[in-house]
This record gives C-alpha cells, sequence and structure tokens, in this order.
C-alpha cells in the first residue's frame, strides 16, 4: 500500500486549483502547505491533499515529466467517476477516456481518464468488488 506521492508540477497555482476542483468529488478535500525550509536541506514546498485523517498526495513546483506518471484515484461509485471527470475537465483537463466500463480489465471496472495541465494520466476508477 503506498503512504504518499510527489508530483513535480510546472505551475504549483494551477495544480493547486485543478487538483482541488478534480479530487471534491472523490472525497480527497484536506489541504496541507508544508514549508520545505522545515524539513531537511533541500526539501521542497509542498501542497498536499488527503481524506479521512491522512494527506497523500502531493505537488511541489518544478519539471514536470507528463506522461511519465499514472495515477488512479479510487471512487465510490460510478456517479463520483462521472463528476470527478466533468470536475477535471472543466478545470482544464484533456479527455483520456470518456467514463464508462472498461471491459478489457474486466466488466465490473468503471473508470474516467484525464490529462492534466502538466500531462499527467490520471484514471478516477470505481472497482464494484473492492467497495
Amino acid at each position: 500500500m503506498l503512504d504518499h506521492i510527489f508530483l513535480s508540477v510546472s505551475n504549483l497555482e494551477r495544480s493547486v486549483a485543478f487538483y482541488t476542483a478534480a479530487l471534491a468529488p472523490l472525497g480527497i478535500t484536506s489541504r496541507v502547505d508544508y514549508d520545505g525550509k522545515d524539513g531537511p536541506a533541500g526539501h521542497p514546498d509542498l501542497k498536499g491533499f488527503g481524506a479521512n485523517g491522512r494527506i497523500f498526495f502531493w505537488l511541489r513546483e518544478g519539471t514536470a515529466a507528463g506522461g511519465a506518471t499514472h495515477v488512479g484515484f479510487v471512487a465510490n461509485s460510478t456517479e463520483i467517476v462521472d463528476q470527478a471527470y466533468a470536475a477535471a475537465i472543466k478545470t482544464g483537463a484533456t479527455d483520456n477516456g470518456a467514463p464508462g466500463i472498461r471491459l478489457y480489465y474486466d466488466p465490473r471496472y468503471y473508470a474516467a481518464g484525464v490529462i492534466d495541465p502538466d500531462g499527467y494520466t490520471l484514471e478516477f476508477v470505481y472497482k464494484s468488488w473492492q467497495h
């Protein structure tokens, strides 16, 4: 199980606004700003997102590596997949697979894909057998 992930983004303010909107339907609404000077030498400033008392998704200003990273976010229903996809598209994402069943994985795998403003691929996923 992963504890956290850092993504380097080219425009921190833009990415915070994008992820705030795109992750809200998933219930990922907690936000933390971490000042890098509080960590070891060279630690970056971070903008964190999370839920249920855990901050697990972090952004840092830097060189974005677009297609190098794919992040799948758990949704608790097909409706939430649809909502997250719509919010992401509305705030600047590019379509990378409209909401729907992904038969090539499993007939119960419902997902939507987008590409964020830095080129990272994101997937909002509802797998009924995991709920």
